[in-house]
């Protein structure tokens, strides 16, 4: 596993609450019984090489909307395209004593489409693959997600990583291979998805509604 030169915060055993948005040092013990307190019902948790990170801010406006948004478009590009897929928002995945992610969407495509049985309430990735693709909706938490998760969805294995940057109305994609993550400039796993376009559609949302922009996109799609 590699090692992240990003600051944390050791474990203060004598905390009931952590504090959130920071990555803290613990053992998966210490991990687990923390996030089991109700108070995180609602959170969104992380664990990777000995680190926690709980996040409990409510989004805004921008984050909220652009998550939904991204999500649509996966699912009319693959629509459109005749792609196998199904999609996780907020899916949790776990690695007994090893990892945790709860991405903002994930995905599987193609023949892992089917793979994960309805049933299931957290992923263990002991046993099921990993999501091909991961999508993180970055607004505060930006250099988080273009560091540590990064670091965290590499050692998960999974094929793809996008950041959706909200303030700068960009898209920031990853291939992820056995040698780390490269920056792409076309989905690999959505073949023909050029993350240009999808940049642009981003930016038709700050001029128009969603529901303006998908017929547009749509056309896109099909040329």
């Amino acid at each position: 596993m590699k090692n992240s030169n990003f600051p944390t915060k050791p474990m203060n055993k004598s905390q009931t609450q952590p504090p959130t948005d920071t990555w803290i040092t613990a053992t998966w013990q210490e991990y687990i019984q923390i996030i089991e307190d109700p108070i995180y019902e609602k959170a969104k948790s992380y664990y990777h090489n000995g680190k926690f990170r709980i996040e409990m801010s409510p989004v805004g406006n921008t984050h909220a909307s652009d998550h939904a948004f991204v999500i649509g478009v996966v699912a009319l590009f693959a629509a459109t395209k005749n792609i196998m897929l199904n999609g996780l928002d907020n899916g949790a995945y776990e690695k007994t004593e090893y990892l945790a992610a709860q991405p903002d969407a994930s995905y599987y495509i193609g023949e892992n489409a089917d793979v994960i049985p309805w049933e299931t309430f957290i992923i263990d990735l002991g046993i099921y693959p990993p999501p091909t693709l991961v999508i993180e909706v970055a607004d505060a938490s930006l250099a988080d997600d273009k560091g540590e998760k990064r670091l965290l969805y590499e050692a998960m294995n999974v094929s793809e990583y996008w950041i959706v940057d909200v303030q700068n109305v960009e898209i920031i994609a990853f291939a992820i291979a056995k040698v780390g993550s490269q920056r792409i400039n076309q989905s690999q796993v959505l073949p023909g998805l050029a993350i240009s376009l999808l940049e642009e559609a981003l930016q038709r949302t700050r001029q128009t509604n969603q529901g303006q922009v998908y017929p547009w996109l749509f056309q896109e799609f099909q040329t």
